[in-house]
This record gives structure tokens, C-alpha cells and sequence, in this order.
């Protein structure tokens, strides 16, 4: 029955006008608390997505989404879940020995003794950031994130009605720690430090001796770290350091992970979080109520990623270097756009400022120009404003030749303006 029905029942006149000006339905803070800035990067990006759908010569290399297929071992293990009937409900927290290999996988001379009670699953690393910000954070508190970081971090941390206080690791310096930058935004209200490491955008990965400056700031200010680590597979230099196995941090530390990267499985939407009993304890309540547990099939997949998949996810990692060393050598000699080398993940960052436009003003002109969709990485900090994110997700003949056209695009700005 219709409202106007109802009215005429009683003898009431409806009159639809009336009645929609009088509604103005109300939506909670949280809404704007989610409403992140860097959603609006995306935008060149769903335009260069449309394009390429609809058979456009464009070269995507805006997103972090491994070109590769998922390991047929992994894939078929999940059908064959599925054709068993493991359709049903599961642990909250996860499968006990999946979160088991996990954890044996993560141990360390300082974590001798973590188990599968240390770890919870969830839909992605993302969903498991969330939950750290909610268990972890209060409305009011305030969460240090070195600058530049990941797009979405400002509102998944503004979730909990926390203010997350960017922290600038500066363009001039690598995009390299900066620990008295650090120590100076700590205030009374600090509760936390989120470091991503290697970092997204920037590839940049810590150094022993930064890890351990950032676990002299927690430990003298009693600071949680919550470590989004999903890149720490595709190491091209250098050696990866946990934060978590470093002496006294396990118990003030979040380390976050996901099988997206490693193993090509962005969309399976697998990820964890490790870290003391009692914070997985509170992440199994809220994901009681909040995601119920991955489906069994998925979890059947992650079992078969961790255990058997290694030599598919080595064949990922030395691809992706050799991908970031083709465009590193065809960008590398363009003084006027100079780019960082990075020692891990999927991008490289290109400084656009000397061409007279920020990130967003040169990726919109290289789209339009060439068909080439980049990111403005200014969408992830104030500090690299001025950048642009390049990822190495297609194969080499379309990494050469996107190159061709950047140096041809950088070019022509040049010669229009001398």
C-alpha cells in the first residue's frame, strides 16, 4: 500500500510535493569521516578502465593490480573446495591452520613462540586496517602516517573518529624516514604510528635503522604501530625488516598482510593481522558482527597460496623487477620529469613539477595526448605533490611502449614551453 493510499484511508490529502520537501533524511558523521580526499585520483582512472573495455588504444598503468593470473594451483584448489560443498559458515577468525602457517611463516628469533592465536583473517588487508582502527582508536586520539601513504588510509583510520596526522617524508630526502619530523607531531593524544613498508606510492623500503628509530618513538611514548607490509614479497634490494621482530614490539604492534600481491589475488579479497591475543580477541568480536569469516574456499585457496605456491610468487617478484628495471632504463635520462628507483612493490614516481604542472594537471594531459593513464600521486600526500605513480602491471611491449610515448609527451611540453 502506497503512503498516498494510506493518507486517503484516514481522509487525508496527499500531496507528493509537500511531502518531499519535508523529508530530509539525516546520515550519520561517519559519512563524512570516509568522504577521503584521494577517492577523486580514481577518476582518469575508471575513464582509461571504459576506454580500454571498449577496445581504445590506452595503456593502463594507473593501478596496483598484478597483470598475472592466479596460480592454477591456487585457483583449482578453490573450485575444488566449491564442488566439495565447503559453502558454509566458518571461524570468525579464520581457519586455525591457515592462521597457523601464517604464523610460522612470520616467526621470528624475537617471536619465537606466535601461533595461529596470533592472527586473524579478513576480507583484505584494507578490511583488516579497519578493524585495527577501530580497536585500536578512539574518537579524539591521533595516528602519526608517514606522508606520502596510501590513498584510503585517511578514511579508514577516520572511521574510528581518530585524526590521522600526516607526517612529511620529503621528496628532496628519497621520501626516506624523517625521525625528528616524526618526534615533533607527537603530542598527548598521539596513540599510534602507521608505517607502510616497502611504501605505496613511493617503493621506498626501511632500513634497519629507521625500523629501529620508529620503535624508540613507540616504546618512549607507549605508541601502537600498525605496519601495512603487503609488498614485503616483492623485494628487489635490500632485505624487508619487520617492526614486530624487533625487541619489545611484538605487543605494541599490528602487522598487516594480504595474498593480493604476492600471489596475484587482489580479488579474492584475502588478507591478516598479527599481532597480540588480546587485540585478535576484540578483531574476532568485531568481526562477529562485522564480516562473519571468509568463505571456506577462499580460505581452501590462501592454504594452497602459502603452502604450495612459492616458486609462482618468486616467478611474480623477478618479473616485476625486471619490469621496473625496462621502464627505470627508458624514463631514467629525462632531466626535466626525474624518477625514483624503487626498491620494491609495482611503481615508480616521477617528479612532473619542472614541466610547470602538478601531478594531476600532467596525468590528465598525458591521457588526453597519448592514451598513457598514470596517477597523480599528489592523491596520496602533500608530499608528492608534483609526482606521478607509473605502475609496471602490463608486459614489456606495453611498458616500451608507453615509455615511448611519455618521452615523446614530455617532449613536445618542452618544446611548447622552452
Amino acid at each position: 500500500m502506497t503512503i498516498e493510499q494510506v493518507l486517503n484511508i484516514i481522509g487525508r490529502s496527499f500531496n507528493s510535493e509537500v511531502y518531499a520537501a519535508k523529508v530530509t533524511m539525516q546520515f550519520s558523521q561517519l559519512t563524512n569521516r570516509i568522504n577521503g580526499e584521494g577517492a577523486a585520483a580514481w577518476d582518469l582512472h575508471e575513464v582509461a578502465i571504459k576506454a580500454a573495455a571498449a577496445g581504445k588504444d590506452v595503456i593502463v598503468l594507473s593501478v596496483g593490480d598484478p597483470d598475472f593470473a592466479t596460480p592454477t594451483a591456487i585457483t583449482q584448489a578453490a573450485i575444488e573446495a566449491l564442488e566439495s560443498g565447503d559453502t558454509h559458515y566458518q571461524l570468525v577468525a579464520g581457519r586455525p591452520e591457515v592462521r597457523q602457517v601464517i604464523a610460522e611463516q612470520f616467526r621470528s628469533t624475537h617471536t619465537p613462540d606466535i601461533s595461529a592465536d596470533n592472527v586473524m583473517l579478513f576480507a583484505g588487508a584494507q578490511n583488516a586496517l579497519f578493524a585495527a582502527s577501530l580497536c585500536l582508536l578512539d574518537p579524539g586520539d591521533e595516528i602519526l602516517a608517514l606522508d606520502p601513504m596510501y590513498v584510503t588510509y585517511e578514511a579508514t583510520l577516520g572511521a574510528s573518529g581518530a585524526n590521522l596526522i600526516p607526517v612529511p617524508m620529503h621528496a628532496d630526502g628519497g621520501f626516506r624516514f624523517n625521525a625528528q619530523a616524526t618526534r615533533e607531531a607527537i603530542t598527548p593524544k598521539t596513540r599510534a604510528i602507521l608505517i607502510t613498508n616497502p611504501n605505496n606510492p613511493t617503493g621506498v623500503m626501511m632500513s634497519n635503522d629507521e625500523v629501529e628509530l620508529i620503535c624508540d618513538l613507540a616504546i618512549e611514548h607507549d605508541l601502537w604501530v600498525i605496519a601495512d607490509e603487503v609488498y614485503d614479497q616483492l623485494i628487489f634490494e635490500g632485505e624487508h625488516i619487520s617492526i614486530a621482530h624487533h625487541p619489545g614490539m611484538f605487543e605494541r604492534t599490528v602487522t598487516l598482510n594480504s595474498l593480493s600481491k604476492t600471489y596475484a589475488m587482489t580479488g579474492w579479497r584475502v588478507g591478516w593481522a598479527i599481532g597480540p591475543t588480546a587485540l585478535v580477541e576484540h578483531f574476532s568480536n568485531l568481526g562477529l558482527c562485522m564480516l562473519y569469516g571468509l568463505a571456506g574456499f577462499s580460505q581452501a585457496a590462501a592454504y594452497t597460496a602459502l603452502t604450495q605456491s612459492q616458486a609462482e610468487s618468486e616467478h611474480i617478484r623477478v618479473t616485476f623487477k625486471q619490469r621496473r628495471d625496462l621502464v627505470f632504463a627508458e624514463l631514467k635520462n629525462i632531466k626535466a620529469t626525474p624518477i625514483l628507483k624503487p626498491s620494491a612493490g609495482m611503481f615508480i614516481m616521477m617528479d612532473v613539477r619542472a614541466l610547470g604542472m602538478n601531478g594531476l594537471e600532467f596525468a590528465n594531459a598525458l591521457y588526453n595526448a597519448t592514451g598513457v593513464a598514470v596517477l597523480d600521486a599528489g592523491a596520496f600526500g602533500k608530499t608528492s605533490f608534483g609526482w606521478v605513480r607509473i605502475s609496471f602491471t602490463v608486459d614489456e611491449a606495453l611498458l616500451l611502449e608507453a615509455c615511448k610515448r611519455i618521452r615523446g609527451f614530455i617532449d613536445q611540453c618542452q618544446q611548447a614551453n622552452p
